[in-house]
């Protein structure tokens, strides 16, 4: 069964699980080590709860985050990046490379997430 919801291009595809206003952000955040949804919600982009929500199940779903249950009342997850996760990481920082270089006024990483390989 194909992956794909709409054609096989890589760019459609990718676009059909990460082409959003907020995946993205959330990937980031995980890079940067955030876990727990509340720590997602402190982020200075604001993502409503139900938005954070449908994105983790989708990054989940698509086999890029992984979730463990870290209390049991109430249930709370943890979310990890998998491997497929991780493999995103060139992207991100090359996104960053080209957002600085065409838009100066923009903030650089820190070396740590610069220099992370994945």
């Amino acid at each position: 069964m194909p992956i794909w919801k709409r054609t096989a291009c890589p760019i459609s595809t990718t676009l059909d699980y990460l082409g959003d206003k907020w995946t993205i952000l959330v990937l980031r955040d995980l890079f940067r080590g955030k876990e727990r949804f509340c720590e997602f919600l402190e982020s200075p982009e604001g993502i409503p709860t139900n938005i954070l929500t449908d994105r983790l199940k989708r990054l989940a779903d698509a086999g890029l985050v992984e979730r463990s249950p870290y209390q049991d009342h109430p249930v709370r997850y943890a979310y990890r990046l998998t491997p497929r996760g991780e493999a995103f990481l060139p992207v991100l920082q090359e996104i960053c490379r080209w957002a600085n270089r065409e838009f100066p006024e923009t903030v650089v990483p820190p070396a740590p997430f610069r220099m992370r390989e994945a």
